[in-house]
């Protein structure tokens, strides 16, 4: 309901004012995200402390950006800064146990998607955010692509961690959506109800990645067996 409110908030502001609507904007825009880091970090059973610390400090830095981004300065590059951060700490929770490039097909079909959205857009990007945009849009597919080739190596192997991966998977995919609709709409074009898409791709983003902390019931009861 909270992200419901934050999406609501920021359909309905005057982009002039800060109206009523505005301030439930600003309120329940990070509140959304810290009920989310809640709800990760009291998963039980967890996967590993390692994976949940990871995890807990990407939400951390996609919640500084949330109020970088929000607030009515321009502090587009240190949001982004913020969102580079949370990325990379995804990038390690997924490292924590698989190597990187392990189905190296997925890595490249995600850097395949990220640089053909910067193709699209490069005319529209100001010539001082494009080093930071590339930058970005590395660590974000990396990101995304060390997602899908841990869930598939996990699904293929038959392994209990399989549930858990494709959260992250399903959860990554959709952060890069969701980044996908900002940048468009920033750079090349208005999306019509763009708040709504992009946030709502955002907190289920967030949402199933906090959810891949807690481990599958058939893990713990292979552990117990062992």
């Amino acid at each position: 309901m909270v992200a419901v409110a934050a999406i609501l908030g920021a359909l309905l502001a005057d982009p002039a004012l800060a109206d009523g609507w505005r301030m439930l904007h600003w309120v329940c825009k990070p509140l959304a995200t810290a009920l989310i880091l809640l709800l990760e970090w009291s998963a039980q059973p967890s996967l590993s402390t390692r994976y949940r610390r990871r995890i807990a400090a990407g939400i951390v830095c996609s919640l500084f950006g949330d109020v970088l981004l929000m607030l009515p300065q321009d502090l587009f590059v240190p949001g982004l800064v913020a969102f580079l951060c949370g990325h990379l700490c995804f990038l390690a929770a997924f490292l924590s146990d698989s190597r990187f490039a392990v189905r190296p097909q997925w890595l490249l079909a995600s850097w395949g998607y990220g640089a053909v959205n910067l193709w699209l857009l490069w005319d529209s990007i100001g010539v001082s955010l494009r080093l930071p945009v590339i930058v970005y849009v590395v660590v974000l597919s990396s990101m995304g692509g060390q997602a899908l080739a841990r869930a598939w190596m996990f699904v293929r192997r038959g392994d209990a961690q399989a549930g858990g991966a494709c959260r992250a998977a399903v959860g990554a995919v959709l952060f890069m959506l969701s980044d996908s609709l900002l940048a468009w709409n920033r750079f090349h074009a208005a999306i019509p109800l763009s708040s709504l898409w992009v946030l709502s791709t955002y907190y289920l983003a967030l949402w199933w990645i906090a959810r891949s902390v807690q481990r599958d019931d058939t893990l713990v009861e292979a552990g117990v067996a062992q």
